[in-house]
């Protein structure tokens, strides 16, 4: 059997102006995740808001796994990762709490409990396949920060311009990439801590908890759990998803993994070059939502990209022969939102 997990937290980077595109009100931002954990679990919202959208209008990404669910079925289960806010869709907890800003010394003390607690539900689930996605807003930056702090040396598209290498090429829900606020921000998180770029290889709790967020402590550790016990593991998306993979590989996890994206957080990172590093398997799928003249063409115009899983939904929908009815199932999840909760 195959299930989805969601892996759902928070993180004050977020907060940080211009860092995320993850919904119209930055007000909004923190109940993102537990709306995208209502949105896949039950196709509509229950304690969150507002229906998240981009400032554009794009619809969440968690839009387009709820239509994949709904078009081959599939098992899910939410991991409370450190959210902000509540949320309606059942969830199991792991101990994490949401991360503070980043460039604040300590953000996330709780990552090495809840990586342990994690890779015990990994260990413990039942399934053949797990599908683990991820929902939080400013995760690219963390993700960021986790990278250098390992010392993983892919360059970015966009290098820095002291040549230095910043590790894993690092996509945006934004169309233009703040990849210089990015930067600042990590540098600045480096400054706060007691880790030097690098220092943290082979040492991945230490990466997670000074420069990174709960969400990636807890991909890593039920991953590395599930594979303990021969599961196999598909980690739906993209920079989160490479950085808790370099994650894995430097607390010495060997096993085979797939890291399944969207051809538009592809075209906005190397992710062969990042994949074929870290010995994970790439498969790239494209949901044909370019050339539409609907609010999904936004994702062409590159904003979201991935998120909430999109990536491993869309590969499950090409396994099963039904990715040519994504586009319209989003775009009937989304207006049953609207209907129910308004724009």
């Amino acid at each position: 059997m195959t299930r989805f997990v969601l892996v759902a937290g928070t993180t004050a980077t977020a907060r940080i102006d211009g860092i995320s595109a993850a919904g119209a009100d930055p007000n909004l931002l923190p109940h993102t995740p537990s709306a995208d954990a209502e949105l896949i679990e039950y196709g509509r919202l229950v304690r969150a808001p507002e229906v998240p959208v981009s400032p554009t209008g794009c619809p969440t990404p968690a839009a387009v796994t709820r239509a994949v669910r709904e078009a081959v079925g599939f098992e899910t289960l939410v991991v409370d990762a450190g959210l902000a806010k509540p949320t309606g869709a059942p969830t199991v907890d792991v101990g994490a709490k949401p991360g503070r800003d980043v460039r604040e010394v300590d953000p996330v003390p709780t990552a090495p409990g809840a990586w342990v607690a994690a890779r015990d539900l990994g260990r413990a689930l039942p399934d053949d396949e797990l599908v683990i996605g991820e929902t939080i807003p400013g995760g690219t930056t963390t993700a960021l920060g986790v990278c250098r702090a390992l010392g993983v040396s892919e360059v970015s598209k966009t290098p820095r311009e002291d040549g230095e290498a910043v590790g894993i090429t690092v996509s945006s829900s934004l169309p233009e990439n703040p990849l210089d606020l990015k930067r600042e921000v990590i540098d600045a998180a480096f400054e706060a801590s007691d880790v030097a770029p690098g220092e943290a290889a082979y040492h991945p709790e230490l990466a997670v908890r000074f420069l990174g967020d709960p969400v990636l402590a807890v991909v890593a550790g039920l991953t590395a759990g599930a594979l303990e016990s021969g599961t196999e593991v598909v980690l739906g998306g993209g920079t989160q998803m490479l950085a808790a993979a370099a994650l894995l590989r430097h607390a010495g996890v060997a096993a085979p993994l797939t890291v399944a994206a969207t051809t538009y957080v592809a075209a906005d990172a190397d992710l062969s070059a990042a994949t074929e590093a870290l010995d994970c398997d790439l498969v790239v799928t494209d949901p044909g939502f370019a050339g539409r003249d609907d609010a999904l063409a936004r994702y062409a115009a590159g904003e979201a990209k991935e998120g909430a899983g999109m990536g491993g939904a869309l590969r499950l929908a090409e396994r099963a022969g039904a990715l040519g009815r994504v586009a319209d199932g989003t775009l009937e999840v989304m207006e049953r939102l609207i209907d129910s909760h308004g724009p």
